[in-house]
């Protein structure tokens, strides 16, 4: 059965940082490209940052391009998502999924406010 477990998610004021994990199983999790995602109420949702299976490529939102970075842990089968310099704007709820099998996990929510 496949599980994408996201964790981190919080309150933050603007210009701090989280960091999400997302801990997969249920498949070969080091053969597939990971993405996160976000969706705001009333907003479509937002492809964030993609990570290729060995983890040398990303691929980035121009929303959050320079503020977000994306990684991976294949030994320990998690995908990140670092989180600086956040904005209200970032406030969603943030998915973790792995693109190919189209897997997503339940989410964490992100709220930037002072």
């Amino acid at each position: 059965q496949v599980q994408l477990v996201e964790s981190g998610g919080g309150l933050v004021q603007p210009g701090g940082s989280l960091r999400l994990s997302c801990a997969a199983s249920g498949f070969t999790f080091r053969w597939y490209a990971m993405s996160w995602s976000r969706q705001a109420p009333e907003k479509e949702r937002e492809l964030v940052a993609t990570i290729n299976a060995a983890g040398s490529i990303t691929n980035y939102a121009d929303t959050v391009k320079g503020r977000f970075s994306i990684s991976r842990d294949n030994d320990k089968n998690t995908v990140y998502l670092q989180m600086n310099s956040l904005k209200p704007d970032d406030t969603a709820r943030y998915y973790c999924h792995q693109p190919v099998e189209n897997y997503w996990g339940q989410g964490t929510q992100v709220t930037v406010s002072s």
